[in-house]
């Protein structure tokens, strides 16, 4: 029985050993959170705000832009699934790393592209992932690796709003939530320019 007992401890820390965390920023997080959540080994993401300075911010206070926060999501991953540098790689290949200004039709700070490394071990990865997708692209990437900051989950009606049943009002009147993103996705042109920047090794696009 003892012997069990080690045996099932020494999977449990390795297992635990295998779990790590990602935090992305790539504009609308509602798409961020649907693109990760297609990856092999990730959990749940939730979507939130980091990188500012106001506490418990809402998402009132992010999209004004006096906060300082980005929309960012939290990826939670096996590391004995997925790297940490493939969900950097993808990640890159998923959006616009040459716009300073926010990404596709959502423009201001709280929108732009970053990736917040948990420790100097993911920074140094992100940035030699940078450096090579900037040497594929041939252009400058503008998305900078940072120190990870509180992370501060968002409210609840935008987690998982990619897929949500219920109806919600759109420009094209009311829509099931998930067809509502779609239609969202579709018409802030995402993955046509993602199409457009990366070519064949664009991630994620529809």
């Amino acid at each position: 029985m003892r012997l069990v007992l080690i045996m099932l401890g020494l999977v449990l820390s390795s297992v635990a050993a295998r779990a790590d965390t990602a935090i992305f920023a790539g504009g609308c997080f509602w798409c961020v959170e649907a693109n990760f959540e297609t990856v092999l080994g990730v959990g749940d993401v939730i979507s939130g705000y980091t990188g500012g300075s106001v506490k418990n911010p809402t998402y009132e206070d992010v999209t004004s832009e006096t906060s300082g926060h980005y929309e960012a999501v939290k990826i939670p991953f096996d590391a004995g699934k997925v790297s940490y540098a493939e969900l950097v790689r993808i990640f890159l290949h998923s959006t616009d790393v040459v716009d300073a200004g926010g990404q596709f039709c959502d423009r201001g700070d709280s929108y732009r592209s970053a990736i917040f490394a948990m420790d100097a071990a993911q920074r140094a990865t992100a940035k030699d992932e940078i450096a090579k997708a900037e040497v594929e692209l041939g252009q400058k990437i503008v998305t900078p690796a940072l120190p990870a900051q509180t992370f501060w989950r968002a409210e609840d009606y935008h987690q998982n709003y990619y897929k949500g049943d219920g109806y919600v009002l759109t420009r094209r009147g009311p829509k099931v939530q998930s067809a509502a993103y779609a239609f969202y996705r579709k018409s802030c042109g995402r993955d046509a320019r993602v199409s457009d920047l990366w070519g064949a090794s664009a991630a994620f696009v529809h």
